[in-house]
């Protein structure tokens, strides 16, 4: 899973390894849970998963019986349902996969974007709608597995739908370092690219980083940096990655 970035180590900052193309992943080495109270749909998912060759080590209707089956082992990716027939909420599920260590893919009808927006806050990877071709689900799979957040339509439409959030309010200059290192730029070249010192940049990002806390939306990590830049629109989707290329 990603690590969390630490702008105090100069050989983490100059690695250039930040803004490379993710490298391919051993499907057999990514364990798969899924959750669904359809069980068409789990097991068409189930089926599909093995075929890709991913480890599929528990199913459940509920995550109650996904973390009965899978206790004791680890877990990479938990595909999961956003509604589920135990009225169970969508932030106490997202949030029970994660604690053992899980991303949690949102694998669901897209149009309800008030949910979706519930289970990105809590944490989840991204959605991808029930309605994508199985190619599309697998590698959606594949990208979180790697620790990356799922940059779609479905993730943004719902955070375009959902005004509610605190935004933290941020200074052009805090901004701007934002826009550059959540593209995927390490914070050299961000100071470079700005015309300031790396400790310079480094203070602003302290500074976003702070501010988000204040208003309960923590960035520890860049790709939370990322999920909060696409949330106050300082940086669009199609920004992510091309930053520097």
């Amino acid at each position: 899973m990603t690590d969390p970035v630490n702008e105090g180590d100069s050989a983490t900052e100059g690695d250039s390894a930040e803004s490379d193309a993710p490298a391919p992943i051993d499907p057999a080495g990514v364990r798969v849970a899924i959750v669904d109270d359809h069980e068409s749909v789990l097991l068409g998912i189930r089926a599909a998963c093995l075929e890709a060759g991913y480890d599929v080590v528990g199913v459940g209707a509920t995550v109650d019986e996904l973390l009965e089956a899978v206790a004791g082992q680890s877990v990479g990716v938990v595909v999961m349902d956003l509604s589920l027939g135990d009225g169970s909420s969508v932030t106490d599920n997202v949030t029970r996969a994660r604690a053992i260590g899980a991303e949690v893919l949102i694998h669901s009808i897209a149009d309800r974007t008030t949910s979706i927006r519930e289970a990105l806050a809590a944490g989840a990877a991204g959605v991808i709608p029930k309605t994508s071709a199985t190619r599309i689900v697998m590698a959606a799979i594949a990208t979180v597995a790697r620790g990356e957040v799922l940059n779609n339509l479905e993730w943004a439409s719902a955070i375009d739908a959902d005004q509610e959030f605190a935004r933290a309010q941020l200074g052009r200059r805090e901004q701007d370092v934002l826009h550059l290192y959540a593209s995927g730029l390490p914070l050299k070249a961000v100071a470079a690219q700005l015309g300031i010192a790396p400790s310079t940049a480094r203070e602003y990002l302290g500074r976003v980083r702070a501010k988000y806390v204040e208003v309960g939306r923590p960035a520890p990590t860049k790709v939370d940096l990322l999920r909060r830049a696409v949330e106050d629109g300082i940086l669009v989707i199609d920004d992510v990655h091309n930053t520097g290329k």
